[in-house]
């Protein structure tokens, strides 16, 4: 059986989980609303192979916000407060020369509170989704898992 593979469509704002040439699920996407490279300090998404290098909170509820990707504690009106990351994360490695610093610029596939930002660009760089998204996508992938940012 081939392995799992995420493949990620910024023309289409969509997250693919694939095996092999099958999709088996899709979901909405958030990218950078900075647009697309690889310069530290540009809040841009990177493109190219990666692989996810850490998972982070599959031991929190789902409702968990992160912040220097360690829970932090307290009721928090998702409402009001812009661009938390919720639920997961996905820490991604980059594979290609030109992302290699992928992880060293934090950037992940992360819950979001801002449900109404998906399907445009509008991140500070990260790929954000729908926190029950996020959940689903977490539990069927580990660390390893290929993926793939493409601008179309």
């Amino acid at each position: 059986m081939a392995p799992l593979k995420i493949l990620i469509r910024i023309d289409q704002q969509r997250l693919y989980l694939c095996r092999g040439d099958e999709v088996l699920d899709s979901y909405p996407i958030s990218s950078s609303r900075f647009g697309l490279g690889f310069e530290p300090g540009s809040f841009k998404t990177p493109t190219g192979r990666f692989e996810i290098a850490e998972k982070i909170g599959g031991d929190q509820p789902a409702n968990t916000v992160f912040r220097g990707r360690r829970p932090l504690e307290g009721n928090w009106d998702w409402s009001t407060e812009p661009d938390l990351i919720t639920a997961r994360i996905l820490w991604l490695n980059g594979l290609d020369s030109e992302n290699a610093n992928t992880k060293d610029r934090y950037i992940y596939i992360h819950g979001t509170n801002q449900d109404a930002s998906l399907s445009r660009p509008a991140s500070h760089g990260c790929i954000r989704m729908a926190s029950a998204d996020i959940v689903q996508l977490f539990g069927q992938v580990e660390p390893g898992t290929e993926v793939v940012i493409r601008k179309s």
